[in-house]
C-alpha cells in the first residue's frame, strides 16, 4: 500500500442497508506452480506488432519452444518451464508459407532471441493481499501475468481489441455508412476485498459494444460509406472531381482494411486471398497497364484472358494493396473480410444509432454479461487449467448503503425527491433570482436555410410568456420588451454585432444577455454565436430552437428559465439534509471546491487538448466560475501555466465576494478522468502547482487540501437484489458501494447518485489521493451526494460531482474559442492577436508529452474580456 494514499476508513453507516448484486466474479485459485518470465526480442526490437505475431505463431518457434507459453504480442512472454540458457531461433516465413522470392526481392527472414528474467511472484502478491507485505514491481508483474493468461484463450478463438473480444456470427445491428455494431465481453482483473482485510482478486466482467466495417462486396460498401445511389455515382463523382471530392475523402477511411480477393479460387483450392487497402488509385482497369512476361496489358483485358472475369465497373478507381510493390485490384473482386473495427469517430446518426443499440436496461444487460460468461467459458479455458487458475460463475453480492435524499429547497417552496429521484418547478421561485434585474437585452431570429421567414408575432408572444413564467419563479424583469432583430445573410458575427448595438442602444446600458432563435440545431452556427458574443464582448447568450418557440411550452420555458437565470448570477436551489440546513450546508468551515478536467479530441484529430477548471463561487457551492484553456497535443496533467492563469483569478473573486477578504479553511479537489496510473501526477502535478501558486500570495499560507479523482470510465455497474432498486431494475439514487469491487485498503467507492432514464446506471469512482483536513468518509459522500442535487440547470440529481460535470461541459463550450477553430468566420479572432505560443506544444507538461503527427505550435484560446462579468458568470451552462 502507498503510504501517501489515504487508508480506507470503516464502512459508512448512512441511510439503509441493502444488497447489490456485481458483474464481477472472484478468482478462486491462482497458480501455486512457478510461472516463469522471458524477455523475447524480434529482430532488433522495433518491429511491428503484427509482424511479432506472426512470428510467434510460425512452426519454427513453435517446434523450438513447444506447448504451454504466454505471450503478450510484444516482448513478455511466460511459461511453467525455465530455461537455462538463451534460446535464438530463425524463421524464414517464405519458406513456412511455401513461397519463393523473386530475384532482387527482400528475403522474409527474421531471428527471435528468447531468455529468462525472473519468476512471477505470486506468494509476494497473496501476502500483498493478505496485507503482510507492500505492492511492488513483483505484484505489478503478478497481476500483468494473470492479466494476460486470461486473455490467451480468448484471443485465439475470437476478435480481440485490448480486453474486449468479439464473436462471429453475431446478430448484427445498422449504424449506417458501412459500419455495424455488435455485441462482445470485456473481462478485467482487478483487486477487491469483502470488508476488514478479506482481499481477493476478481475479474469484472461486461459487455462490450463493438463498432465494425460491413463485411460486404466492396463495390456496395463504398456506396454505404459515400452515401451515394449506387458505383456508378461514386465513379461519376470521382472522374469529375479527381482528388478533391468527398468522395476521396470517405474512402480513405478504407486504409488499412483487410480485403479478400476470390477470382484464384482455382490457385488457391478455394481459399481467398487476404490482402490489406493501402490506397485508391484514380485510374480505370481499362487505363491501368502492365508488363505480363514481356506483354504490355491492362487490368480489363487480363482478369477476362487470366480469370474469365469481365470486369462490369472497368471505369471504376482501383485498390493498391500493402502486399508487394505493384499489387493493383479492382473493386469489384474484392470483399471486407469480417470483424474489422471500425476505429473513426462517428457521424450523428450513426451516434445515434449506437446509442439505442448499446442502451439496454439491467436485465438485458445481465443477459448480456451472462452470454459473455458463456464465451470465456473459464472452466473449459485449457490455457486457465494449465497454470492452475480458477474462477467463480457465481456474481459478487455485496453490502451496501442507500443514503437518504435530501429535499431540495427553493426560494419559494421545496421538493422532495424521495426515491425517484425527479421534482418539477411548479410554484417554486428559484434560491437566488438574477444579480440585477434585466433592463438591457436582445433577441435575434435566424430565419431557415431555404428563406422560411420566422412569424414575429410567435416570437413576440414567446417572449411575453417567457417574461411571466421567469418573473413566476422570482427572476426579475425590469424590461419586458428586449430588442428584436432578424438575422440578415450568413454572417453569425454581423447577426451578434447586430443584436449587441440595439440591446445596448435601446437600454442606454452594456447588454446583459443576447437570445438567438435558430431553426435547427447546428453546430457551427452555436459555436459561432457563442464565440462571438464571449470572446467579443464578454456577454452571455441563449439559444432556443424555433420548433419550441412555436410550441411555447411552460416546462420547457422553465428548463431555459433555470440557464438563463444561472447566467445571470442567479441559482435554481439547495439540498438540505439532516446536517445541511444552516447557511453554509454541509460546510463547517470556508471551503473552495475546484473541479477539473481535460478533453482531448478524437483518434486521429489534430485539435489540441482542452483543460477547464471550475470554482465554487458562493457559500454553499451552487455557483461555479469556469476558465478553460489548450493543454498541449494529448497532454493530460494540466500545465502549471494553466494552472496559475486559471486558478488564480477564480480563487482571487472567491476571496473578495465570497471569503470576506480572506481565504478559505479547505480546498477540495475533483478531478475528472485520469486513470490509476496517473493519480500520483495529480499530486506531484496539480496540487504541488495549485499550492505553490497559494504560497506566492503568503508563504506562510497551508491551506490543507482532499483530493478525490472522479472516473466514470469503468464496467462496474449495480444489479440489486429483486425489489430493492426502481422500477427498471437499477439502483436507487444515492447507492453507495464500499466492498466487492473497491480497493481493500486505499479510500474508493462507488456512489449512484442519478436515476437512470434509460439503460443501466453507471455509477461514478470516487477514489480519495489526499485528505489533509482528515474529514470523514461519510462527511464526503454526503458532500458529493447532496451536491448532485444542486446541479443548476437540472430537476434530477446528476450523476457526478457538478464542479466535475462543469468542468466537463466548459471544455467542450470553449472549443469555439480557439482561434483554428474550423468554424471562425465571425471576426472574433481580431479581438486579440494572441502570439502563438511554443510553450503551449505538445512537448510541454510533465506527464503525457506529444504523439507523431503532433501540431507543431498551439495557440491558446481567444480570451473573453475583463469588462462586465463574463469571467466569473456561468456563461457555460
Amino acid at each position: 500500500m502507498d503510504s501517501s494514499t489515504p487508508a480506507r476508513p470503516h464502512p459508512s453507516t448512512l441511510g439503509q442497508a441493502t444488497k447489490i448484486g456485481l458483474n464481477s466474479f472472484r478468482v478462486t485459485k491462482v497458480p501455486s506452480n512457478a510461472v516463469y518470465q522471458f524477455d523475447v526480442m524480434v529482430n532488433s526490437g522495433n518491429e511491428k506488432r503484427g509482424l511479432i505475431e506472426k512470428i510467434w505463431q510460425s512452426k519454427a518457434v513453435t517446434q523450438a519452444l513447444g506447448s504451454g507459453w504466454i505471450f503478450d504480442g510484444n516482448k513478455l512472454a511466460w511459461s511453467m518451464k525455465p530455461i537455462d540458457r538463451e534460446i535464438r531461433i530463425n524463421i524464414d516465413l517464405d519458406a513456412e508459407q511455401g513461397r519463393q522470392v523473386r530475384p532482387g526481392g527482400k528475403e522474409n527472414k527474421h531471428r527471435v532471441m528468447i531468455r529468462q528474467t525472473n519468476h512471477v511472484g505470486f506468494s509476494v502478491l497473496l501476502s500483498y493481499l493478505d496485507k503482510k507485505a507492500s505492492f511492488d514491481n513483483t505484484g505489478l508483474e503478478a497481476i500483468n501475468f494473470l492479466d494476460h493468461l486470461l486473455r490467451e484463450y480468448p484471443r485465439m478463438r475470437f476478435t480481440a481489441i485490448k480486453r474486449n473480444f468479439f464473436a462471429k456470427g453475431q446478430k448484427t445491428f445498422d449504424l449506417g455508412s458501412c459500419v455495424e455494431a455488435f455485441k462482445g465481453v470485456y473481462q478485467s482483473l482487478r483487486i477487491g476485498h469483502a470488508g476488514k482485510t478479506q482481499a481477493y482478486l476478481t475479474i469484472n466482467v461486461d459487455v462490450a459494444n463493438g463498432t465494425f466495417w460491413k463485411a460486404l462486396p466492396l463495390t456496395l460498401a463504398i456506396v454505404q460509406l459515400t452515401g451515394r445511389r449506387d458505383i456508378n455515382d461514386v465513379i461519376a463523382d470521382l472522374q469529375m472531381r479527381k482528388e478533391k471530392s468527398r468522395t476521396y475523402t470517405d474512402l480513405k477511411k478504407l486504409r488499412r482494411v483487410r480485403v479478400l480477393a476470390q477470382h484464384r479460387n482455382k490457385k488457391t483450392q478455394g481459399r481467398p486471398d487476404e490482402y490489406v487497402i493501402e490506397r485508391f488509385v484514380p485510374q480505370g482497369a481499362r487505363d491501368h497497364k502492365f508488363d505480363k512476361d514481356g506483354t504490355v496489358v491492362s487490368i480489363y483485358d487480363y482478369f477476362m484472358r487470366e480469370y474469365g472475369i469481365r470486369l462490369q465497373y472497368p471505369d471504376a478507381p482501383l485498390v493498391k494493396m500493402t502486399k508487394g510493390k505493384n499489387t493493383v485490384l479492382p473493386l469489384e473482386v474484392l470483399s471486407i473480410k469480417p470483424n474489422q473495427r471500425y476505429a473513426f469517430k462517428m457521424d450523428e446518426r450513426q451516434t445515434s444509432n449506437m446509442i439505442k443499440f448499446a442502451v439496454t436496461a439491467p436485465p438485458e444487460r445481465w443477459s448480456d454479461v451472462e452470454n459473455g460468461l458463456n464465451m470465456l467459458n473459464w472452466a473449459a479455458d485449457p490455457v486457465l487449467r494449465q497454470f492452475g487458475v480458477e474462477v467463480s460463475r457465481s456474481k459478487t453480492v455485496v453490502d451496501a448503503r442507500v443514503i437518504n435524499p435530501p429535499v431540495v429547497r427553493f426560494g419559494l417552496g421545496e421538493a422532495k425527491p424521495g426515491t425517484s429521484g425527479r421534482w418539477d418547478l411548479k410554484g417554486k421561485k428559484f434560491l437566488t433570482p438574477n444579480t440585477a434585474p434585466l433592463k438591457a437585452w436582445g433577441v435575434c431570429v435566424v430565419p431557415g436555410r431555404r428563406g422560411g421567414k420566422p412569424d414575429k408575432t410567435v416570437v413576440e408572444n414567446f417572449i411575453k410568456e417567457f417574461v411571466k413564467v421567469y418573473k413566476m419563479h422570482g427572476g426579475k424583469v425590469d424590461n419586458p420588451n428586449p430588442t428584436f432583430t432578424l438575422a440578415q445573410g450568413d454572417d453569425v458575427g454581423s447577426w451578434v454585432t447586430m443584436t449587441w448595438n440595439q440591446a445596448g442602444n435601446a437600454a442606454n446600458a452594456r447588454p446583459q444577455m443576447l437570445v438567438f432563435i435558430l431553426p435547427d440545431k447546428d453546430s457551427t452556427t452555436y459555436g459561432r454565436i457563442k464565440r462571438s458574443a464571449e470572446c467579443r464582448y464578454g456577454v452571455v447568450s441563449q439559444c432556443m430552437q424555433y420548433a419550441h418557440v412555436m410550441k411555447c411550452q411552460g416546462q420547457y420555458i422553465s428548463n431555459v428559465c433555470m440557464k438563463l437565470n444561472a447566467k445571470l448570477g442567479g441559482s435554481t436551489g439547495r439540498a438540505v439534509g439532516q446536517k445541511s440546513g444552516g447557511p453554509t450546508g454541509l460546510f463547517t468551515v470556508p471551503t473552495v471546491i475546484f473541479g477539473a478536467d481535460v478533453s482531448h479530441s478524437a483518434p486521429g484529430g489534430q485539435t489540441p487538448s482542452m483543460a477547464a477548471l471550475t470554482c465554487s463561487m458562493d457559500k454553499l457551492g451552487i455557483r461555479y466560475a469556469a476558465a478553460c484553456e489548450t493543454n498541449g497535443f494529448r497532454v493530460e496533467m494540466i500545465t502549471t501555466d494553466n494552472i496559475n492563469s486559471m486558478m488564480k483569478p477564480m480563487l482571487q473573486a472567491w476571496v473578495q465576494n465570497v471569503g470576506g477578504g480572506k481565504f478559505p479553511s479547505r480546498i477540495i479537489y475533483f478531478r475528472d478522468g485520469v486513470s490509476e496510473g496517473q493519480y500520483q501526477h495529480v499530486l506531484q502535478q496539480e496540487v504541488h502547482d495549485m499550492k505553490a501558486l497559494l504560497k506566492t500570495a503568503d508563504p506562510n499560507l497551508n491551506i490543507p487540501f482532499i483530493v478525490v479523482v472522479g472516473s466514470k470510465r469503468h464496467h462496474i455497474r449495480f444489479f440489486p437484489e429483486q425489489g430493492k432498486g426502481d422500477r427498471n431494475g437499477n439502483p436507487l439514487p444515492g447507492t453507495l458501494v464500499e466492498t466487492g469491487v473497491t480497493h481493500p485498503f486505499e479510500n474508493d467507492f462507488y456512489l449512484c447518485s442519478h436515476a437512470a432514464i434509460k439503460g443501466t446506471a453507471r455509477p461514478m469512482h470516487y477514489h480519495v489521493l489526499l485528505n489533509e483536513v482528515g474529514m470523514s468518509n461519510e462527511e464526503l459522500h454526503m458532500i458529493i451526494y447532496e451536491h448532485c442535487y444542486q446541479y443548476i440547470r437540472a430537476t434530477t440529481p446528476v450523476s457526478q460531482h457538478p464542479a466535475i460535470y462543469y468542468a466537463h461541459i466548459a471544455s467542450n463550450r470553449a472549443i469555439p474559442h480557439d482561434p483554428k477553430w474550423s468554424g471562425s468566420s465571425d471576426g472574433a479572432q481580431t479581438v486579440a492577436s494572441r502570439p502563438r505560443s511554443g510553450s503551449q506544444s505538445g512537448s510541454q507538461g510533465k506527464s503525457g508529452g506529444s504523439s507523431s503527427g503532433a501540431p507543431a505550435d498551439i495557440e491558446k484560446l481567444l480570451p473573453m474580456p475583463t469588462q462586465g462579468s463574463i469571467q466569473s458568470a456561468m456563461w457555460y451552462i
